[in-house]
């Protein structure tokens, strides 16, 4: 009993030390806190009490030729509490040690909400959808790296890119959304943008990822002298006549000889209407030997999107015909929903739900497979049940060695990334290949098989000839594609589903034995296809 007793003695009284000792680490980690949180507010006292640039006063347009002033010394206290919003989450970057880089952060200024609804839109360029993880940093450097120099965040979760904000000023209060993956940090409101002013290149030094080359035309004999706004200046390059009409907010620059035009109408040319080169060329002389030389511009898309461009909605009645989009993984499937929704306006749903994709702005892929209220269903299916659940199908086809290689850097790293040399030369990849190169041969010859009504399509042909194959894809959907619609996809045709650049491995992924294997594959699909009277496989897919 003594000892039983003694043994609790003994435990009490190492209670109470350890209680003791939690105690004191408690009141130091509470001490800490309390002078960090003095530090925080006493540079915040300096700061605020320092002479903070004042934003502009509201006005209709700001043009390029009429910067915003950031720097004079009025002081407009309805926007201090944005500003300040600023000062601290940066603070609290600092703090945490994840500020941004000096020459960055540098160029980076938060102009104020502005109003970005149907009849005033702020910005006219890039948009970016990420519902998930869209922050301020990632839509600033989006609109950087693409040449622009303002980003506006919309309902937490859109960017927004252009070179003016063309929309009136509205109250700092009503940006009052966070960004999604950024607590904090002010990502605009309903109907409102936050704007940052992102940088200030020279020209000629801005460079766009989404400007397109045309061809050349002539210009329709029905057009009018106000539908071409010619710009100032002597002579101009390409780079400098985009750059112009960036500026001037307008989506199409034309280029005779040296001389630069603008166009608010993006339709003027229409697609079939592409000249021969020589005739924009004889146009470049210094010397016109006719006026009819007159008549033939080179023709670029700018960045600036047309409102028209920018519409995608569910269909408006629901459909009672389900069509897949079919197609292998790594086969383009993300980039052929992109077009489609881009060229019809509707959007594309999915078998599937992946969040990414949704976060990225297709906003059909949370929507029911069944619900009958997307254009097509994306699906990578192959089994007899599964295809005969669906009326009519797009089959999308890719040279497999390319889809093996898409397919497992997306694997590795996303949808966006590159797998690294490690991850090609492991057996996680000879077995990739064992796998699904035989996946890829029996998904195609089961749509051959069992799809009630079938239309083949193969990536690269996409890849060549857009316009003539998105005409027979919206014929199959039994739908119409506007000559606008068509301009705008050909115009932003990669949109933000393609891997920056191009990354070539220095050697060869694919063994004797697997391109042995392969090969049998295309020949077998090659055979099948034409047995069915349909064109064979692409002539580059064929072993040689």
């Amino acid at each position: 009993m003594a000892k039983l007793f003694y043994r609790l003695q003994h435990f009490l009284r190492r209670a109470q030390l350890l209680l003791f000792f939690l105690g004191v680490a408690y009141i130091m980690a509470g001490s800490v806190l309390l002078l960090q949180r003095s530090i925080v507010v006493t540079f915040q006292k300096e700061i605020d009490t320092a002479a903070l640039p004042s934003l502009p006063a509201p006005t209709r347009f700001m043009e390029d030729n009429q910067p915003l002033d950031l720097t004079e010394n009025r002081k407009d206290q309805k926007h201090l509490g944005s500003r300040n919003m600023e000062i601290r989450h940066l603070r609290r970057h600092w703090f945490h040690g994840n500020a941004e880089k000096k020459s960055s952060s540098e160029h980076r200024t938060y102009v104020g909400c502005f109003i970005n609804n149907e009849t005033e839109h702020a910005l006219s360029g890039t948009i970016l959808y990420d519902f998930r993880k869209m922050t301020s940093a990632l839509c600033q450097d989006t609109c950087s790296e693409s040449g622009f120099r303002y980003a506006g965040l919309e309902y937490g979760a859109e960017c927004h890119c252009g070179n003016r904000v063309c929309a009136q000023r509205a109250r700092g209060e009503d940006c009052n959304l966070d960004c999604r993956g950024e607590k904090g940090s002010p990502c605009g409101g309903v109907g409102r943008m936050s704007v940052y002013r992102v940088e200030d290149r020279l020209p000629g030094q801005r460079r766009y990822r989404t400007v397109h080359y045309h061809g050349c035309y002539k210009k329709p004999k029905n057009s009018t002298a106000d539908l071409l706004i010619q710009t100032s200046g002597l002579t101009h390059t390409p780079q400098q006549c985009i750059e112009t009409c960036i500026d001037q907010d307008l989506p199409l620059a034309l280029l005779r000889g040296h001389d630069c035009f603008c166009s608010h109408v993006p339709f003027l040319f229409t697609v079939q209407m592409s000249e021969q080169v020589y005739m924009c060329e004889r146009g470049n002389q210094t010397n016109h030997t006719s006026p009819y030389d007159l008549d033939y511009y080179w023709v670029y898309s700018t960045p600036v999107l047309d409102a028209t461009c920018k519409e995608r909605r569910f269909l408006p009645q629901k459909s009672s015909t389900l069509v897949a989009l079919s197609s292998f993984p790594g086969a383009g499937n993300t980039w052929l929903r992109h077009l489609i929704e881009l060229a019809t306006g509707f959007y594309t749903g999915s078998y599937y739900f992946d969040g990414s994709l949704y976060n990225k702005g297709f906003k059909g892929e949370k929507d029911y497979w069944q619900s009958g209220r997307v254009i097509c269903v994306k699906t990578h299916e192959s089994g007899q049940r599964e295809i005969e659940m669906f009326d009519s199908a797009i089959l999308l086809m890719r040279n497999p060695y390319r889809s093996l290689m898409a397919e497992f850097n997306r694997k590795c790293a996303g949808h966006l990334g590159y797998a690294s040399d490690v991850h090609w030369r492991s057996k996680e990849w000879a077995e990739f290949v064992d796998s699904y190169s035989s996946w890829w041969v029996s998904h195609a010859l089961a749509w051959l098989r069992f799809a009630h009504r079938l239309l083949v399509v193969h990536f690269e042909n996409v890849q060549k000839d857009l316009v003539p194959q998105l005409k027979t894809i919206s014929a199959f959907l039994n739908t119409s594609i506007s000559e606008e619609r068509l301009l705008c996809t050909e115009s932003n045709r990669d949109g933000h589903f393609k891997r920056s650049g191009s990354r070539s491995l220095t050697f060869d992924p694919f063994t004797p034995e697997m391109r042995a294997r392969i090969d049998e594959y295309i020949r077998t699909v090659d055979k099948v296809l034409r047995d069915r009277n349909l064109s064979g496989l692409p002539q580059e897919y064929m072993p040689r």
